[in-house]
Order: structure tokens, then C-alpha cells, then sequence
């Protein structure tokens, strides 16, 4: 019972009480909602045992994602369940269709030397019609895969043993799909690392000017021009036939590791939606584009900006220990310029959106695409200041 002597305090509490009370009663009509619409795709799927709940993930920023559990065997179950963006994945079967050729191909490599693939690699779960995807009447695509036990991942290479295992796992991903006809694979994105055409669409950009930025660009735009020649050498190389097409991962961030819980081990690779032909140099180079930085890509204060050779080197040492001996002469030499490419067709990816008004990139401030095209530059330049060291420890590891 409310006071009368204390009539205005009680009555703001009892309001605020409603208002709690109301958006509580809210949020819980939601859950049911939600939770109605995961039970109707989980039907789809031949998913033994008795559901208990879900919960939902809020990491990454393309697809909806939950974690399902079920009970089976006395034992609690859990599993991941996404709706994958069709808007950024225009034909999810192709993406699908790498995706599950590729982790059964790594799946039966494991369980040749005698062990146990629970741990190792993705396992996507099949729905009752055999696929491994159902398409809800309202086009809605959605998959399920298990989630592997005891398992962590970091958001970045916090010290050498991170950066070195996350080596080892994109490392050891390319080294089991080395043999795997790589021509049977879906393009998921087209021209996804041509830098040269990357180059044409940053001039393209600075030609039409849209958001009328250019003039107060103009350095950036010039150091970027200078680095063309040598940013787009890889992909010449590879068109000329010097270097070979792979099965590629093409987003090598440590958050696509996962770990084990306790010895923080790698375990296995995930998010496999961009996998596809590519360089082994840009799978490693795009990693190093993270990893080597001593700052976040929007660092606004340029002299922070430094290659960190101690992860480099742990990284290296990883990811070369694992493929190197797959690799040609060819592929060996440029793993260290694969660093430097990566990091400018970044860059001008930025610039270029940064240029046309901010209409790719999300941004959380009005210039952010202009300080990650800057922080990418000078890392890009740091880089090639030390890209002989870096090609000489490169050749280290090479078994």
C-alpha cells in the first residue's frame, strides 16, 4: 500500500513499476514469438532428442544466429542455428553447397589418421528432406550445425600463443584441402580479392566525387595511387598462371578460430560462407592485416601504427609449419606481399566508400571509413618497410 504522506515519491515508483512491468510483459511476448518461430524451423531438421530452450547470439553482424539445446541421453545438447542473409548471399545453396562438400572432405582427412572429427571441423546437421538447409515458404533460409563442445573464440590475437594458433588452423585448413578439386567450387562473391578491379572502382569513386570529398583527400588518395603497382601484383601473377587457385577461406580473422576452452588450442575454422577459390597469399595476408597491427583498423593516431613482428612471426610460424610443404616456390615468395596487398585493397575499400558517402561500410561516426583508409595506409607503408624481414621469416618455417 502506497503512502499518502509521501504521494509524489510513491507515485513516480509506482510508475516506473507499470512502465518495468509493461516492457517486461513485452520482451516476454517477444521471446514467445521467437521462440514459436525456431521451433518451426527446428522441426525441419532430424534433430534427435527433446528440445529445451534457446538463447540468442548476438556476435556477428550478417546473419541471425541461435544456440539451441536439446536433451538426449541424459545429456544436454546444443547446436547453432542461423538464417543466413540473402541479401549479401544471393545464392545461399552454392554457399551451402561449399560449405558442406568442403567440411565432409576435412571430415573424412581426419578420421583417416584415426581420429575422433567431433572437435575438428563443422558438422552441419541435414534436414528431413536430406539437405543440409530448409527454405521456409517465405523464403527465409536457415541452417544447423553442432556446436563444438568446451570450445572459445577471441575477438583478436591477444598474445604470440593466439596469433601462432590461429596460424596453424587456417594453416591446416588449406593443408587438408589441398587436393580438393577446387573447380567444383561456387564463386559465394565475385571478384572478392581482384585487386586490379578493386583499383578501377577506387578510381571510379574519385572521378565521380559523390560526396564531395575528394579535394580534402587528396593525400590519401596519392599515397594509395603510388602503391598500385605492387598491391596489384598478386593478382597479375595469378592470372598470368604463376600462382595457383586454392580453396581459400577468405575472411582468416581469429575470430573465425575456435578454441580449446582450457589449453586454448585451435580447433577448428568457422564461418565458411566465403569460401572459395582464391590465393593462399591473401588468406595469410588478410589474417596479418589484423594480426600484425599494433592498433585497431580506425586508429586515429597514426604514430601508434607499427607491424608487431613478435605476433607476425607466431603467426607465420604457425600457419607455415601446417601448408609450407604444399606450397610452390612461387607461393613461398610471396606470402610476406601477401600482408602488404590485403591491407591496401582494404584500404581503398574504405577510401572508395568513404568517397561515394558511406553506403558499404558501417560506420559508428562521420569519418570512420576515412580514419580506417588512413590507419590502413600507414600499416600498408610500415609494411613495406619491413617486407624483406618479413619474406625472410617466412622462409624459416618453410619445411
Amino acid at each position: 500500500m502506497l503512502k499518502r504522506e509521501n504521494g509524489l515519491t510513491n507515485w513516480i515508483v509506482y510508475a516506473i513499476i507499470i512502465m518495468y512491468n509493461q516492457k517486461s510483459k513485452r520482451i516476454m511476448g517477444n521471446q514467445v514469438i521467437l521462440e514459436e518461430r525456431v521451433l518451426e524451423v527446428l522441426k525441419r531438421f532430424a534433430i534427435a532428442g527433446e528440445y529445451s530452450h534457446f538463447e540468442v547470439l548476438q556476435s556477428g553482424h550478417i546473419n541471425e544466429t541461435y544456440k539451441v539445446y536439446f536433451y538426449r541421453g541424459g545429456e544436454l545438447k546444443d547446436y547453432i542455428l542461423q538464417r543466413v542473409n540473402t541479401y549479401v548471399f544471393k545464392d545461399p545453396v552454392a554457399v551451402m553447397g561449399n560449405i558442406s562438400t568442403v567440411t565432409e572432405y576435412i571430415r573424412a582427412k581426419i578420421k583417416a589418421t584415426g581420429i575422433s572429427a567431433k572437435r575438428f571441423v563443422l558438422h552441419y546437421q541435414k534436414a528431413k528432406d536430406g539437405m543440409y538447409y530448409t527454405i521456409l515458404p517465405n523464403g527465409e533460409f536457415w541452417r544447423c550445425c553442432r556446436f563444438i563442445d568446451d570450445s572459445v573464440s577471441f575477438m583478436e590475437a591477444e598474445n604470440a600463443k593466439i596469433a601462432e594458433e590461429s596460424g596453424r588452423a587456417f594453416g591446416k585448413f588449406q593443408m587438408y584441402l589441398a587436393d580438393y578439386p577446387v573447380k567444383d567450387l561456387h564463386i559465394a562473391i565475385p571478384h572478392f580479392h581482384n585487386t586490379v578491379n578493386r583499383y578501377q572502382i577506387f578510381k571510379d569513386a574519385i572521378e565521380n566525387d559523390f560526396a564531395g570529398r575528394k579535394a580534402s583527400v587528396q593525400a590519401e588518395i596519392d599515397g594509395y595511387l603510388a602503391l598500385e603497382e605492387m598491391a596489384t601484383r598478386l593478382y597479375k601473377m595469378q592470372r598470368a598462371g604463376d600462382l595457383p587457385l586454392r580453396v581459400t577461406h577468405n575472411d582468416t580473422k581469429t575470430s573465425n578460430v575456435l578454441f580449446d576452452a582450457e589449453t586454448q588450442e585451435h580447433l577448428s575454422v568457422i564461418d565458411l560462407d566465403t569460401v572459395m577459390p582464391g590465393l593462399v597469399a591473401c588468406d595469410f595476408g588478410d589474417a596479418i592485416r589484423i594480426v600484425g597491427n599494433t592498433c585497431g583498423e580506425d586508429e586515429k593516431d597514426l604514430s601508434k601504427i607499427e607491424v608487431d613482428m613478435e605476433k607476425y612471426e607466431a603467426f607465420t610460424r604457425g600457419f607455415v609449419d601446417e601448408v609450407g610443404s604444399m606450397l610452390t616456390q612461387k607461393e613461398v615468395d610471396t606470402l610476406a606481399l601477401g600482408a602488404f596487398a590485403m591491407t591496401v585493397e582494404c584500404g581503398i575499400r574504405f577510401l572508395s566508400d568513404y568517397l561515394d558517402g558511406d553506403k558499404y561500410f558501417r560506420i559508428h561516426y562521420p569519418e570512420q571509413n576515412l580514419d580506417r583508409a588512413r590507419c590502413h595506409l600507414t600499416y600498408a607503408q610500415k609494411l613495406l618497410e619491413k617486407l624483406d624481414e618479413m619474406q625472410q621469416i617466412v622462409y624459416k618455417y618453410v619445411k
